[in-house]
């Protein structure tokens, strides 16, 4: 249960993302969020399933249950981030949303704030 934690922070943090971008856009909420949410969400799990892989390449079988740790700023973290963001807009692309340059940057910063930001914080406070 403690393992899935950082997933349900992550996740709860890309809708609040999205929901926010829709909002700022004077879009409907409710309605949309999915729309926006999907490839987001999708890039999420790629993320997640990428960081899972690679502590599981660097500290072997053990490295899913003993070694990986979901708060870790790096690799995690970044593996997340760049998995969420990256996933998230070649889906959005092939999918026929927009990705302005300046959609890019936004998105990438906040995102950044919002997966690594928390991570950062534990990392602080411990």
């Amino acid at each position: 249960m403690k393992k899935l934690v950082p997933l349900v922070v992550d996740a709860l943090l890309v809708i609040l993302f999205c929901a926010i971008g829709r909002r700022s856009h004077d879009e409907s909420v409710v309605a949309g969020l999915l729309h926006t949410l999907w490839p987001f969400a999708i890039g999420l799990a790629i993320g997640w399933l990428v960081a899972v892989a690679a502590a599981s390449r660097v500290f072997g079988d053990a490295g899913r249950d003993a070694r990986f740790d979901g708060t870790a700023l790096w690799p995690t973290g970044i593996l997340v981030w760049l998995g969420t963001l990256c996933g998230g807009m070649l889906l959005r692309v092939v999918s026929g949303q927009g990705t302005a340059a300046s959609f890019i940057l936004v998105a990438g910063a906040v995102l950044a704030l919002f997966l690594l930001g928390w991570r950062a914080a534990i990392k602080a406070l411990n």
